[in-house]
């Protein structure tokens, strides 16, 4: 075998090592890091190595060495040299020499190399090692300044001029000195790092002691920088500006803006003469500066002077009005970045006179000033607001918002804002309203907008809780505004519906939805044939416009979807109007067919949450709604390319899959169950509106089934949504529920039950006949049995046994057997004692599939959750059985051979520490038992159990379970849902006790407490809180006695 290759490194620390071996040394190993192409075994070498460095005594002066060394290492060597020397400088164990000694050399770097003594600018580094060596400064500078090197600022301001010079005429050291003042920033003052307590504390001493020293030095250089490179470096500019940005947040405000400074800000801002060297960028630059400037936390009043100083207002209208912003604005050179950095200077001075606002009192000075630039800045806000890019609008919803608020607090409290808030918040709506309209560019469900689409809808959400803002201000304005705006639409549609762009009968239309949130506070439109309040008086007066003009006959699908999206909110309105019901139906199955998919789809759902709230008067029309949509009910299934066991009708799969496709198709069968089963529609002609629609379900039955059987996968996937669609019409046809009490819902008639048996033996055909992809079929088997139960009543009961049998098969998963047990509780709960017998003689069967499911050990996380589930139903399953009167068939003479087991699978959940939900509910199931089978409740004298024996067998055997949960060694006394399972445990103990009385607490005296080792004292503390206590105190009684036990 080859010998792996290897460095030949070791630690540099042996005496009378070559110096320049061991620079050599850490050089190869740097370039031999960085090589992608290097050997993996060299590279992990001199990795390790290289990480190992600061520890070294000797890496301070190899590193310096490699840093500084004429003619140059390559890029890569010099910046890890400096890594190193960062950790060197941050490190708490280097001494101060060390520290003296790396200043002085990197100093005399940095004046050769920056200052104007350097030989030539070539000889300067590059941006990202020049961002290094500032940050290696700057560690420097957290060690040195505050005692040691005093003189940082000034030593690294001279390199910007020469000698015995103020001017900053040289860019190298300019430009250093600015990278260095970033750094400190970024280093000591950065809010958005997190740092630990001492660092803030450090970071807050050095702010001091730059405050005191160099905060006046500093904010001089920036007006010199500034003066010195106005209209020769850009680049200069924006740096400098960026580092005002970042210090004035934690400087004396007072020595950064000076009227030099905030005339040069101007300036900068306003110019209109771009040339060659980027303006544009210093413009944008120097806008955000100034935001950063307004964003100093400051008092109110202080603001508002500042904001005044600034002339914030003046440099705004001066933009707005020049050319980038106005006559360019409707022409592909609108500037839209210099658009949204004005917004945001907007946006955060009207926040600042709304702060100011907030904390003035009526009539004061503060006041009517603030009020005063409210004025001045509305209509600058509402032009950022009102711009046709989504991205500047949003810029200045957040000052608005508060602007609204503001006006929702104290707006009538305070004389002079209700003065201004009539007039101003009429302006606002007005521009919420256009801002809700599609603009002129905007084009409606192309898949190549979609997140244009989807971007819009997101920011009509935000200018809605605007508008609902303005309601909650001024009802009357917010109904005003909007009723006209959606009368006046419509009217305008009536008289020439082709001079009406889709895009304004949009907005009416979305208005006229949200406006329920006005009409339908009180739960409705109507109370006692009478609107319920003035605004659902206004809501009716739109939707009689809207079915008298018939907007629906707009050809565009976004009217039509918003259309049917109104009718199915305000379906109130045709309870109380039938007439318009046929008009608005025949509409509503127009858009069921269009091409578009997006409308298609989403018109299914609404077509049947329309029918569903006025089937009741669907009587007379019910036949020809189905004829209408028997061209859509043919079902052709395609393979998807994934099949979800837990799909349903509310998937948010995409609208062009097929599975989505298919969701949506079965609202249709949904809303035809709805239809048939209408009030009015007689019995027969039920049957025949059913055996119209399974007609043509069961005849692709018989042709896909002897496919299916075979294992052809289209075919299963066929069966699958033919048995999906049976399920669905039932459930449409019947809200009635074996256990239902409601006087309105009323089982079918026979004649119907009869037709769907047919179905319902048609599915377990199904069930029965495939032995392939057979989790597909019994997903839908499932799906359609909760269904039909609604339909079929007890004649389901005797096709019982098929249905477990088809359900609950030898391949069935647990989450399966779970959901399958969960549907039988319904059925166990809705029969009761008429589904005794078939219970009887399916329950030890049954009971064991779930006992092996339960058995079968768990391979991953999935699986351990489906277990937990199955054992929590399978308990819960018990339980319904107990609190349904029909305990006897657990001791039945069919089923008491497995009685043994239950009771045996029970006290194992119970015992099981890594489950506590589940073992809670076995004490549950137990306590139930007891409480069952225990007999009347007795003090003296002997139990009477109504199971002979049962009083024995729940103190030999139950009892002792209260106390092995908490012995397992994985028991923790202080885990919640621990706590839970005891608290069911001592209500087990309390149940035996009202049984048994004084037979039980002998039996924990000399047997149970006892044999535990519990002091004779303890177990009459114990027997004294059992017997004497209610079943609350003795619950934490027993609770405290575990968690005392497992110190």
């Amino acid at each position: 075998m080859k010998p792996e290759p290897t460095l030949g490194l070791r630690i540099i620390r042996v005496e009378g090592h070559d110096p320049n071996s061991q620079i050599t040394q850490v050089e190869n190993a740097i370039e031999i890091a960085s090589n992608p192409t290097a050997d993996r075994n060299l590279k992990s070498q001199a990795l390790e190595f290289i990480s190992q460095l600061p520890s070294q005594p000797e890496s301070q002066r190899i590193c310096l060495s490699l840093f500084m060394r004429e003619p140059r290492c390559s890029e890569i060597v010099r910046h890890t040299a400096l890594d190193v020397l960062d950790n060197v400088a941050g490190s708490a164990r280097t001494d101060i020499s060390t520290m003296r000694n790396l200043q002085g050399s990197l100093m005399t770097y940095a004046r050769s190399t920056y200052s104007t003594a350097a030989e030539a600018q070539a000889t300067v580094d590059s941006p990202n090692l020049q961002n290094k060596l500032a940050q290696t400064f700057t560690f420097l500078f957290v060690v040195l300044y505050p005692s040691e090197w005093l003189s940082f600022i000034g030593d690294i301001l001279a390199l910007t001029a020469s000698p015995g010079h103020s001017i900053r005429d040289h860019a190298p050291g300019v430009v250093f000195f600015l990278r260095v003042l970033i750094q400190i920033h970024d280093e000591i003052a950065d809010v958005l790092l997190s740092r630990t307590p001492d660092e803030r504390k450090k970071g807050n001493e050095l702010k001091d002691l730059i405050r005191e020293r160099d905060a006046k030095t500093i904010a001089a250089s920036w007006q010199e920088i500034l003066s010195q490179w106005k209209g020769k470096d850009s680049k200069i500019i924006e740096l400098c500006l960026a580092t005002i940005g970042r210090w004035v947040s934690w400087v004396d405000i007072s020595l950064i803006i000076t009227e030099t400074l905030r005339d040069q800000l101007l300036e900068l801002v306003i110019s209109s003469s771009p040339n060659a060297n980027g303006p544009v960028s210093v413009r944008e630059t120097a806008l955000t500066t100034l935001t950063e400037i307004l964003r100093k936390k400051m008092n109110p009043d202080y603001k508002l002077e500042l904001i005044e100083f600034l002339k914030i207002r003046e440099v705004v209208a001066h933009l707005v009005s020049s050319p980038a912003l106005a006559d360019l604005r409707t022409t592909s050179q609108y500037d839209t970045d210099l658009a949204e950095s004005v917004g945001q200077l907007v946006n955060h001075s009207l926040s600042d006179v709304v702060k100011a606002l907030e904390s003035a009192e009526d009539q004061s000075p503060m006041m009517m000033q603030a009020v005063s630039m409210l004025k001045g800045f509305l209509p600058l806000v509402l032009r950022f607001f009102s711009d046709e890019y989504d991205e500047i609008c949003s810029t200045v919803i957040p000052c608005l918002s508060d602007l609204l608020t503001l006006f929702r607090k104290k707006g009538a409290s305070i004389a002079m804002l209700h003065e201004q808030s009539a007039s101003m918040l009429a302006l606002i709506l007005d521009a919420i309203i256009m801002k809700m309209r599609y603009d002129e560019t905007s084009s409606w469900g192309n898949e190549d907008a979609q997140t244009d689409e989807a971007e819009f809808q997101d920011l009509r959400k935000r200018l809605h809780v605007l508008q609902q803002t303005i309601a909650t201000v001024d009802q009357n304005l917010y109904q005003d505004k909007l009723s006209a705006v959606v009368i006046t639409t419509f009217e305008n549609f009536q008289r020439d519906a082709s001079r009406v762009d889709w895009r304004d009968l949009d907005l009416a239309m979305h208005e006229m939805f949200l406006f329920g949130e006005q009409g339908l506070k009180n739960g409705g439109l109507y109370s006692k044939s009478k609107p319920t309040t003035p605004a659902a008086e206004r809501l009716i007066g739109m939707m009689f416009k809207l079915v008298e003009t018939d907007i629906a006959s707009s050809l565009h699908p976004a009217v039509q979807l918003q259309y049917m999206e109104i009718c199915v909110r305000y379906y109130h309105f045709f309870d109380a109007n039938p007439q318009f019901i046929s008009a608005t139906l025949e509409r509503f199955i127009q858009i069921v067919h269009h091409d578009h998919v997006k409308v298609r789809t989403r018109s299914w759902y609404l077509f049947h949450r329309f029918i569903k709230h006025v089937r009741q008067h669907l009587g007379d029309i019910a036949q020809t709604v189905i004829q209408a949509l028997s061209d859509l009910l043919p079902i052709k299934a395609e393979i998807p390319d994934e099949v979800s066991d837990n799909s349903d009708m509310s998937s948010n799969e995409d609208q062009q899959s097929p599975s989505a496709r298919f969701d949506s198709q079965l609202y249709l069968y949904e809303a035809i169950g709805s239809i048939c089963s209408a009030k009015g529609v007689l019995v027969a002609n039920q049957v025949v509106y059913i055996r119209t629609v399974i007609g043509p379900l069961f005849s692709d039955f018989e042709v896909h089934l002897g496919p299916a059987k075979n294992g052809d996968e289209l075919a299963v996937m066929q069966v699958h949504h033919l048995i999906m669609a049976l399920g669905t019409l039932a459930r449409g046809f019947s809200d009635w529920t074996p256990a239902s009490t409601s006087p309105t819902a009323i089982p079918p008639a026979n004649e119907v039950s009869e037709e769907f048996s047919r179905c319902s033996e048609a599915i377990l055909l199904a069930l029965e006949s495939i032995s392939v992809s057979t989790e597909v079929i019994r997903h839908a088997a499932r799906f359609a049995f909760s269904r039909l139960v609604g339909v079929l009543g007890s004649r389901i009961l005797p096709q019982l046994p098929r249905w477990i049998e088809g359900l609950l098969s030898r391949t069935s998963s647990r989450d399966e057997m779970a959901l399958f047990m969960r549907l039988l509780d319904q059925v166990v709960y809705g029969f009761k004692t008429e589904i005794y017998e078939i219970l009887n003689t399916l329950l030890t069967p049954l009971l064991q599939r779930v006992f092996a499911g339960i058995a079968e050990p768990a391979t991953g996380t999935d699986d351990e959750i489906q277990l937990a589930e199955l054992k929590r139903e399978y308990l819960s399953f018990l339980l319904v059985i107990l609190n349904n009167s029909l305990e006897a068939v657990l001791v039945s003479e069919a089923n008491q051979a497995g009685f043994a087991s239950v009771i045996t699978t029970i006290e194992h959940l119970a015992k099981d520490a890594s489950d506590f939900p589940t073992a809670k509910l076995a004490f549950t199931v137990l306590c139930r038992m007891v409480m069952t089978w225990g007999g009347p409740d007795i003090q003296l004298g002997n139990p009477q159990p109504t199971l002979p024996g049962f009083d024995r067998f729940m103190i030999e055997r139950f009892s002792p379970l209260c106390w092995s949960l908490p012995s397992q060694a994985n028991f923790d006394p202080k885990d919640a849902q621990g706590k839970q399972a005891m608290g069911e445990a001592a209500g087990l103990q309390k149940a035996i006790y009202t049984k048994t009385g004084e037979h039980y607490l002998d039996f924990l005296r000399s047997n149970e407490l006892s044999g535990m080792g519990m002091d004779a004292g303890t177990v009459d503390e114990y027997l004294r809180a059992l017997s004497n206590s209610d079943a609350k105190t003795f619950k934490q009684y027993f609770q405290n006695l575990v968690q005392r036990s497992k110190r």
